[in-house]
């Protein structure tokens, strides 16, 4: 049988109504939910019914995504699905880190909540934005970037794609020149330049406060965004680097299919990182879980691998 991955999203797949059909339709779901509302109340109704804008800030998204995105793995694994290895983009390492075991829910929520405040507080201080660069290579987005002082490329998502982030003015110029050099920019939505040298005040707050927690030893292999490689001890080090580092994520995806991954369960809000692991993996398979119906959808395609 195939090796099978989990992995979880990050900000920008939040939509309102995330995680009802599941609160709904499962037990196991609804449990977690439930215990994500009676830790921070008022998380359900941001994640069932926003607003939008509400949602984008970042100090609602990361514990809303994070509450959904546990309650998607939960109802993958009350039906019996087994995983060989863990992953999260961005927020969703904390998931993918609550997930494999090595800290509980409650602490991986305090964690999810405290970053989310964190960033949502560096991300005040400062007019900045985050675009995805499509169409050029790695290469080529270094080099641009290059030429902007407060610019940089900040998620390697897949090939022809790249996410950077910087100061919105300057945004405003980058985005021509990606156009000049036959790229595509698109702006994306999110409150702040995340995984920049803007968030370096949050990302050395955040190490204090982790370093409250008692981190044990995921119970399968976890990758790091700051490597694409599993964690070894240097976990704190690893999620309090990650927040003003770049995400490697296609790194990761190349790095677990090496060790014999090829099908991949995007667990909870919409299907962007099924997308990133397509155009890096084409024979692999990329099954998102974010409602009943996806669920079932990905149940049935486990199933028969």
């Amino acid at each position: 049988m195939a090796g099978i991955a989990i992995v979880f999203p990050g900000q920008g797949a939040q939509y309102p109504g995330m995680g009802r059909s599941l609160y709904e339709t499962s037990a196991a779901a609804r449990r977690v939910l439930d215990r994500a509302e009676a830790l921070r109340p008022g998380t359900l109704d941001q994640c069932f019914n926003g607003p939008a804008e509400a949602l984008t800030r970042t100090v609602n998204t990361q514990p809303c995504m994070f509450a959904v995105e546990l309650a998607a793995a939960a109802v993958l694994t009350e039906a019996g699905v087994s995983f060989d290895a863990a992953a999260g983009f961005s927020l969703g390492e904390i998931a993918a880190l609550t997930f494999s075991k090595a800290v509980d829910f409650d602490d991986g929520f305090a964690l999810v909540c405290r970053r989310g405040e964190l960033m949502d507080a560096a991300a005040q201080q400062t007019d900045a934005a985050m675009a995805a660069v499509l169409k050029l290579d790695a290469q080529q987005v270094v080099q641009l970037c290059g030429d902007f002082p407060h610019i940089w490329p900040v998620n390697f998502n897949c090939p022809g794609q790249v996410t950077v982030s910087g100061l919105r003015d300057e945004m405003q110029q980058f985005l021509p020149a990606v156009k000049a050099a036959g790229g595509l920019g698109k702006l994306l939505k999110v409150s702040g330049g995340f995984h920049s040298p803007l968030m370096e005040e949050a990302s050395q707050q955040f190490g204090t406060f982790l370093g409250q927690f008692a981190l044990k030893a995921p119970s399968m292999p976890l990758y790091a965004n700051c490597t694409g490689l599993p964690y070894g001890e240097n976990a704190k080090q690893l999620l309090t680097r990650q927040i003003c580092s770049p995400v490697l994520w296609q790194s990761t995806v190349e790095h677990m299919h090496e060790t014999g991954i090829d099908t991949f369960v995007e667990a909870g809000p919409g299907s962007t990182l099924c997308g990133l692991i397509r155009r890096t993996l084409p024979q692999a398979t990329a099954l998102p879980v974010s409602d009943e119906e996806t669920y079932k959808t990905a149940l049935e395609a486990l199933k028969a691998c």
